[in-house]
């Protein structure tokens, strides 16, 4: 089943002029979604070669059966969603500040004294993503309010949200061409593209040397990650590689199957519930070599 560019490519054909809106916000982003290295310098990569994967795994969830029942709107939303959703973890100095007191940072210090500003942006990235796309929305030449709506709620949806709310996820939401879009379908979407990108290619060695890093959790992490050295999706099933050998690391690795399992099929009663779309998968396999 081809799906490379799928989005794209099917984006360029309705929509010329969206589709060089995405073109241009990938270019003029680059820069800004790599400063996550700022505050999390030994983190799994959240550049934009993570944004471009979370895209591949959407173009294959969605596959050539289902493309054409997205309209452009949808499209265009989906991609830019999946390309900024990080874009909160890259915050600057004075995005923070401005931020800050909307989600609530005087009360999550209280809750959590002995957590670092780091820990904060880490814990609501999505929120930090969503004001980001909403104050930068000019920038990214977004065509209207609506747009600006969808896109960030979407990139919300990509961790916590909930994805069963009306309000917050329409399954219709009016766009100002008369369209309407699957808010819900594009948040499931990004969701669960965005959990299953875990092969040890999420962390470039051209990026990373586990070797030189030096905080605990980000090792052990990071060894997770680079455990996993391949994954497949066929239309049954998300299949996770390993020739990790250690127990521990090998248990981890269950456990993120375990956890990777429930996104599935949160995302999948969504779509199911919610709208006319389907999500094939329905297991995450581990398979040891």
């Amino acid at each position: 089943m081809k799906t490379d560019y799928l989005l794209e490519n099917r984006l360029r054909e309705l929509d010329p002029g969206l589709h060089k809106r995405f073109r241009d916000t990938a270019f003029i982003s680059i820069h800004m979604l790599s400063n996550y290295r700022r505050l999390f310098p030994e983190y799994t990569d959240h550049s934009e070669l993570h944004s471009l994967t979370v895209i591949d795994s959407c173009n294959r969830l969605i596959g050539p059966g289902q493309i054409d029942k997205l309209n452009k709107n949808e499209i265009f939303i989906l991609l830019m969603a999946c390309y900024l959703h990080d874009s909160g973890m890259g915050i600057n100095e004075n995005d923070y500040a401005q931020f800050r007191d909307i989600l609530g940072e005087e009360q999550y210090f209280r809750d959590h004294p002995d957590d670092t500003r780091a820990d904060f942006v880490r814990t609501y990235h999505n929120e930090f993503s969503a004001l980001f796309i909403e104050k930068y929305a000019p920038m990214f030449d977004l065509p209207s309010d609506e747009f600006v709506f969808a896109i960030k709620q979407v990139a919300r949806g990509h961790r916590k949200t909930a994805l069963y709310d009306e309000k917050e996820y329409p399954s219709d939401y009016r766009m100002p061409d008369g369209t309407t879009v699957c808010l819900p379908y594009l948040a499931a979407l990004i969701r669960l593209a965005d959990e299953i990108d875990v092969a040890a290619s999420r962390n470039p060695l051209i990026l990373f040397d586990i070797d030189l890093l030096t905080d605990e959790v980000e090792i052990w992490e990071n060894r997770k990650v680079m455990a996993v050295e391949s994954l497949d999706t066929t239309d049954e099933a998300f299949i996770l590689h390993t020739g990790e050998k250690d127990p521990e690391i090998v248990d981890a690795l269950e456990k993120t199957v375990v956890k990777m399992q429930k996104t599935l099929d949160l995302c999948r009663d969504v779509v199911e519930k919610r709208t006319a779309f389907s999500i094939s998968q329905k297991k995450v396999v581990l398979v040891r070599h």
